[in-house]
């Protein structure tokens, strides 16, 4: 059975698999705080139709209070262990969304398909003063294939051991800004993840979406180029892996042969 994938920007993105609609890190405003989408059309009303939402990070464009709201009241929403107690929003959110915290290690079952959470190298306080103690996560779709969104992370000891076999990595190849610090992945660290869990399919996200106001000139490459630069650099490491390079709101149906 194939599993398709739909970039919608940044790092959101639907997987459906088995039947299942899953959607990471809804972002689905024209702007947040500083940040303007410079690129695609706005999310239509459908992509807040999900069976299922994860949420890897406590950051506002991984967490926004906003696009939850957008979601189908009842919708199933997988967030790390703490984020009820660190963001006070979620607290209005959770007579009409169902909240599940997780830590790395927890399944969670979503009709046919398994959500696994998994470590990330990330700060995932929310900031600028959010509290220590809610670490950043990834997570596992186990399905008809299996799914790996990375959410947002740098590379890590035993990556691959945590996160175990995937078939398809979404993984952050950039940023919202002109410069990423070493908890992130750019193209050339995506790429030397995608050397360590060699999957069979990727695609990169978290780039090319939203940018500064007023900063369109500060470094504008480190906006547009990531995923072409990150397809370039992972035929290196790992030429057997096939990277798809979507377009805001385009899908990819992926066979696994499992």
């Amino acid at each position: 059975m194939p599993v398709e994938v739909t970039w919608w920007g940044h790092a959101t993105a639907t997987v459906r698999d088995s039947g299942v609609t899953v959607l990471t890190d809804p972002l689905l405003v024209r702007r947040l705080a500083h940040l303007r989408r410079r690129r695609g059309a706005l999310p239509p009303p459908a992509a807040a139709l999900a069976d299922v939402v994860l949420v890897s990070h406590l950051h506002a464009d991984h967490l926004h209070l906003g696009s939850l709201a957008r979601l189908s009241p009842g919708t199933a929403v997988v967030l790390p262990r703490g984020a009820v107690r660190a963001v006070p929003g979620l607290r209005r959110l959770a007579g009409l969304l169902e909240l599940t915290e997780v830590a790395a290690g927890d399944e969670v079952r979503a009709g046919a398909v398994t959500v696994r959470a998994v470590p990330a190298s990330h700060d995932g306080r929310r900031l600028p003063i959010g509290r220590g103690g809610v670490p950043a996560l990834g997570y596992v779709v186990e399905g008809a294939a299996r799914t790996y969104f990375a959410g947002d992370t740098g590379l890590f000891d035993g990556m691959a051991d945590e996160v175990g076999p995937v078939d398809t990595a979404l993984l952050p190849v950039g940023g919202w800004g002109p410069f990423l610090g070493e908890h992130h992945l750019d193209a050339g660290r995506a790429a030397e993840a995608l050397r360590r869990l060699r999957p069979r399919h990727a695609v990169p996200v978290h780039y090319g979406t939203y940018w500064p106001i007023g900063m369109d000139a500060v470094r504008p490459h480190e906006f547009h180029a990531p995923g072409q630069e990150f397809a370039r650099l992972a035929a290196g490491p790992a030429p057997e892996v096939a990277v798809h390079l979507l377009t805001h709101g385009e899908s990819v149906r992926l066979e696994h042969a499992r």
